[in-house]
């Protein structure tokens, strides 16, 4: 296996540190459009496996021709969701296996957006499923944390612990703060406004998808690990539309933990244009609002050191457990802050959400993943991903998930 990581902002050095203890692969090459912060990654971590490149993510020609030159043949797509389309047609075109952690982009309905979908997240790439299968190519698509380990989640809970599966309702939480700033997301911004200020989608049995209006539905979830109650919302997300594929849920939902500072930032930007991903003319110059936003906040991948706290991703299951009877379950797993920075040097939210396309990668070097088309991590078979993921190394990575049963009713 010969690994090109897209990408390296938190996430994909997130990738690189994890992946780099691991003797699966033979070559990982971590690129950017900016080759300075992929060559600090690999002068950081010393490893004769690695080396460092550039790449222009917004051309599948690029893409094609950087993955022809290593002869990848694994890449993991780890840059903000509006390079999903140049990166997958550049794996197809070079006949690379395809990874990414957020699906190409959604287009709200032009006449009733709160009620109808437009163009869903990821139909993009499943128009060209045909394709992929035709040429015996696979795309693992959706396969970070959120989306990614929850549909794991959702996939183990269907096969071994639930008869009959009423709801998969996906939540996420954390009590993080960071120190010295008054408004700093510890996730690309870019990604967070597009998904929290869309359309929230949500899937029902008998009716198929369907959209509300942003941060509808709140509801108190109380996060297990002591982080507690935190306020959460519908928010559009890939979970929602890559489970009800392959698993019988009769609703699928994405939940996620939001401060009324937060939501009101969000929403004064969007109340502003400076969500906008159109270029406006500002004296003489053209840019995007939105990648000036971007610009003046600090990136995540550099905030790990003022970073306290914990985050939670899961899985809140309800309906008849393999007895029959009436369960409620909440399959989920917990970064701490401290702990990521002081064996990985990675922020919390950057490396749960890298550490999954790692194990996944392992999984398809050993052929125990396997397949061809566009697939999501429900695909598969949960129980190798959750063993690899929790065992303690040398065997596997280490990082512990757990089950917490919920009062029924």
């Amino acid at each position: 296996m010969r690994i090109l990581i897209v990408g390296a902002g938190g996430v994909g050095s997130a990738a690189a540190r994890i992946a780099v203890r691991r003797g699966y692969f033979d070559k990982l090459v971590l690129a950017d459009y900016d080759p300075r912060r992929p060559q600090a990654i690999v002068d950081e971590l010393g490893d004769d496996r690695l080396a460092a490149a550039q790449v222009d993510a917004s051309s599948a020609e690029s893409v094609a021709s950087l993955i022809r030159e290593h002869g990848a043949t694994h890449v993991l797509n780890a840059v903000d969701p509006r390079f999903v389309m140049p990166i997958f047609d550049g794996c197809f075109a070079a006949g690379a296996t395809y990874l990414d952690m957020a699906m190409s982009l959604s287009y709200p309905h032009p006449e009733q957006p709160h009620a109808l979908t437009g163009v869903k997240l990821g139909d993009d790439q499943f128009a060209k499923e045909q394709e992929w299968k035709e040429a015996g190519l696979l795309a693992l698509v959706g396969i970070g944390v959120e989306p990614g380990l929850s549909d794991v989640f959702a996939r183990y809970a269907e096969d071994e612990l639930f008869s009959e599966i009423d709801e998969l309702g996906v939540r996420d939480g954390s009590n993080l703060v960071v120190a010295g700033y008054d408004f700093a997301p510890a996730f690309s911004i870019w990604a967070t406004i597009e998904e929290c200020l869309n359309p929230p989608i949500i899937y029902e049995e008998g009716k198929g998808w369907f959209t509300t209006a942003p941060f509808s539905e709140p509801e108190v979830f109380d996060f297990p690990d002591g982080i507690g109650p935190v306020k959460c919302f519908n928010v559009e997300h890939e979970e929602v539309l890559l489970m009800p594929r392959w698993t019988n849920a009769k609703r699928v939902t994405f939940k996620f933990g939001l401060s009324d500072e937060f939501i009101q930032v969000l929403e004064i930007l969007h109340k502003t244009g400076l969500d906008r991903t159109d270029k406006i003319s500002v004296k003489g110059v053209e840019v995007s609002p939105r990648d000036v936003v971007a610009a003046a906040l600090p990136d995540p991948a550099t905030l790990g050191d003022r970073m306290s706290g914990k985050t939670c991703a899961g899985v809140w299951v309800t309906g008849k457990g393999k007895d029959g009877q009436p369960r409620s379950t909440y399959l989920y797993h917990v970064a701490d802050n401290e702990d990521t920075m002081r064996e990985y040097n990675s922020q919390a939210v950057a490396w749960q959400t890298a550490i999954n396309p790692v194990v996944a990668l392992e999984l398809l070097a050993r052929g125990t993943w396997s397949g061809t088309g566009i697939l999501g991590p429900e695909a598969f078979d949960a129980k190798p991903f959750l063993y690899l993921l929790a065992a303690p190394a040398p065997d596997g990575y280490g990082s512990p998930w757990s089950i917490e049963e919920k009062t029924v009713g």
